[in-house]
């Protein structure tokens, strides 16, 4: 509704608020000033402008880079629940809605007074009903999920803000999504890439393009079309002050000059993607935004990425450059890593190969991956996807520009390439398809790699306190894209783990409540392995021979293995013919593995036990006999199931002559411990009538050669029975 004076409207300003996400505050702030506001000011997340309902309206309609426009009501101070109620009270809310349109409030912040949101809520709702009932009109329902009206309240600095909302639902939905894909770019962010690249209208590319926001976006810019232009309903509908006459107006005004951008527009876009089923959402996302025919779409992995345009006009100039914008999936857990450097560093080269002269804008919360690219960045901007910090980098790719032919982490490589040549050969031969493959052989790359037949496990360790985090972690990235081009290995299939070398039961640790489990072969044992779920896979390869050889002395015997883990040992003593097994280990989660992998090897029957108990207790009140006993004790453990602590240096003698009683007097046990510089009590055991004999160096696997102390491992047996 306009005010006039003497038949002549008047110009009444209005202030108003446009929230944004953090990052687009400048970006708003000047497209609000193109659109006619004054007194422009930024803030956190938002911009306050004022200028008449028009301005509103048009923010409302034209703004590519708001959330949402809000007329502010009142601002007054606070200090408690009266100061709210009162405040809100005396705002003439019978002028801007009916008592038979339904509300919603809003409400943020809190203070000692108003200390949870919904409280704050609630007395600007009380306020608003009662000012209705006291001056006899109808009182508004409230309606959470779409209200006619929607109020908002912000509480900050002893200040209450109290504003109604013009937008209706967030500006960022365009209304023209049928479908997206897993995540999805909200279209004021995408809109926001493409400001910040620089874009003017040239041939525009997005090789991972999802459901094809980027893209539509870039369309609707070139043809001149009102990013609201489609949305049928707004905050303002039901307001009694919508002046409808003017909003017509300027949706006419729209409407024209996208039919007339629509004509001009010769614009050339170009989407890719290696989902079809993305793809599909993508043409019917451009088609319901009336953009497809300014679209190509092709199905097209970004590791074969080839330049749309073609290698030289008619008359013999040049190919044509363009730009280059992509949000690539950037990962929020540290698993999802080597597949997606895979994909930059394909990316990376394929930009180099094909794409020189191209303007690249990349958009990432991974400064890591972005690295992968090996592209020096001309600009950077800081920009947020939620709550997710994100860098959005612009590249120049040069002309003369070539793949990179220098190899990534090439000692590391090298080593690599050397180690698997070599081991390769030799798990054929002995029959195992998991192994280790490298292990911290050079100092600058400090981690394990174990290969699961077509699986690669990267375990980092902890590096020393001296080395930036920075520098190590782009190590490690370096050495995961190394490891995938000399292995050949398919980065979704190459599973990284940050770990620090362990004591105890840590290894146990769990890493997601996931279930992933593959069988995998040793010695003609088949066994379950988890690559996903925790920190250990459930199979210790440098326990491979002590298995075996546990596996050749079996048959017939009486077999008990402590602190059993999930059973491998007790699986090679019942392939080797061991009369009767007992498995014993606290954990019920890997007492039952142990049971699954004596099935998949069909060993079943009463003869095998399986008992879920604290080991040192069961220890020492067990009376059987045994004639081979396999223990491989924690370096050290305080779990809260057992009675005490373990420390295997301080406890192992303890520990030998509980065995003893449970050892058959021609029985052999078998000792192992990954305890560093452990030393072996050897009086204490001879004072016990037992004797041990060290077979570490027997029992280290071939790949596990240069690591003289990844475990200790003794075979003892009664005094009077050794030779």
């Amino acid at each position: 509704m306009r005010a006039y004076f003497y038949g002549f409207p008047v110009s009444v300003m209005k202030e108003f608020f446009a929230t944004c996400p953090k990052g687009l505050e400048n970006l708003l702030a000047v497209e609000l000033t193109n659109l006619g506001a004054e007194q422009v000011r930024e803030t956190v997340a938002g911009v306050h402008f004022k200028g008449e309902l028009a301005i509103g309206y048009k923010a409302c309609l034209w703004s590519r880079f708001a959330s949402r426009i809000v007329l502010v009501l009142s601002e007054f101070q606070m200090n408690d629940d009266l100061d709210l109620y009162l405040g809100a009270h005396t705002i003439p809310w019978e002028e801007h809605f009916s008592g038979t349109a339904t509300i919603a409030v809003d409400f943020t912040g809190t203070n000692p007074a108003i200390r949870n949101t919904q409280y704050g809520a609630l007395k600007i709702k009380d306020a608003i009903v009662d000012r209705f009932t006291k001056r006899g009109h109808v009182r508004p329902d409230v309606d959470k999920k779409s209200p006619d009206i929607r109020i908002m309240a912000h509480l900050g600095k002893g200040k209450a803000n109290i504003t109604l909302d013009l937008s209706g639902p967030a500006l960022h939905q365009r209304f023209y999504r049928q479908g997206t894909g897993e995540a999805p770019l909200k279209e004021n962010l995408a809109a926001a890439m493409i400001a910040r690249s620089g874009w003017a209208g040239e041939p525009m590319m997005d090789p991972m393009c999802g459901s094809g926001t980027l893209l539509i976006e870039a369309a609707f810019i070139a043809a001149d079309m009102a990013p609201a232009l489609r949305r049928e309903r707004f905050g303002f509908d039901r307001w009694l002050q919508h002046d409808s006459e003017l909003w017509q107006s300027l949706m006419m005004e729209a409407q024209v000059r996208a039919k007339r951008g629509m004509q001009r527009c010769e614009v050339k876009l170009f989407g890719c993607d290696a989902d079809t089923r993305v793809l599909m959402k993508a043409r019917d996302n451009a088609k319901a935004a009336g953009v497809a025919h300014l679209i190509t779409f092709k199905q097209a992995d970004v590791t074969a990425l080839e330049n749309p345009l073609p290698m030289s006009a008619a008359d013999g100039e040049a190919r044509q450059v363009g730009m280059l914008i992509s949000n690539p999936p950037y990962g929020e857990r540290l698993g999802e890593f080597p597949a997606l450097l895979e994909v930059h560093q394909a990316l990376g080269d394929a930009l180099r190969r094909s794409f020189q002269g191209w303007k690249v804008t990349i958009l990432s919360a991974s400064p890591e991956l972005l690295s992968c690219l090996r592209l020096r960045a001309d600009k950077q901007y800081r920009l947020f996807n939620g709550a997710l910090e994100c860098q959005l980098r612009n590249y120049q790719i040069a002309l003369d520009s070539v793949a990179s032919q220098k190899e990534v982490a090439q000692d590391f490589a090298n080593r690599l390439r050397k180690n698997l040549k070599t081991l390769e050969k030799w798990a054929s031969k002995e029959g195992i398809d998991c192994y280790r493959l490298y292990d911290a052989d050079l100092p600058e790359y400090n981690a394990a790699i174990d290969r699961y037949r077509d699986y690669l496990v990267v375990q980092e360790y902890a590096a020393p306190k001296d080395i930036p985090a920075q520098k190590t972690r782009q190590r490690l990235l370096d050495m995961v894209q190394a490891a995938i081009k000399v292995t050949g290995m398919d980065g979704e299939k190459v599973i990284l783990k940050v770990r620090e070398r362990q004591e105890g039961k840590q290894q146990y640790q769990k890493l997601s409540e996931e279930q992933h489990r593959m069988e995998v072969q040793e010695y003609g044992a088949r066994l379950w392995v988890n690559l996903y779920d925790y920190l250990d896979t459930g199979l210790f390869l440098d326990h491979r021979q002590t298995r075996r050889m546990l596996g050749q002395m079996a048959r017939g015997k009486r077999f008990l293995n402590l602190f059993a883990y999930t059973g491998s040992a007790t699986v090679h003593a019942g392939l080797g013919g061991a009369s009767e097994t007992t498995t014993v280990d606290m954990s019920h989660t890997y007492l039952n593995w142990a049971q699954d992998n004596m099935r998949l090897n069909s060993l079943v029957g009463r003869q095998h036990k399986f008992v879920q108990a604290d080991c040192l207790k069961w220890l020492s009140e067990a009376d059987e006999q045994y004639d081979l006993i396999f223990i491989d004790p924690p370096t050290f453990s305080n779990s809260k199931r057992m009675d005490e602590s373990f420390d295997v240096q301080r406890d192992h003698l303890l520990l030998m002559q509980h065995l003893k009683r449970l050892l058959a007097a021609d029985g052999t046990l078998v000792f192992s411990n990954n305890k560093r510089h452990f030393k072996m009590d050897l009086a204490g055991l001879e004072a016990a009538g037992l004797k041990a004999q060290n077979i570490t160096g027997k029992t280290r696997p071939k790949d596990f050669e240069r690591n003289q102390h990844i475990h200790n491992c003794w075979i003892i047996t009664h005094a009077e029975t050794q030779g």
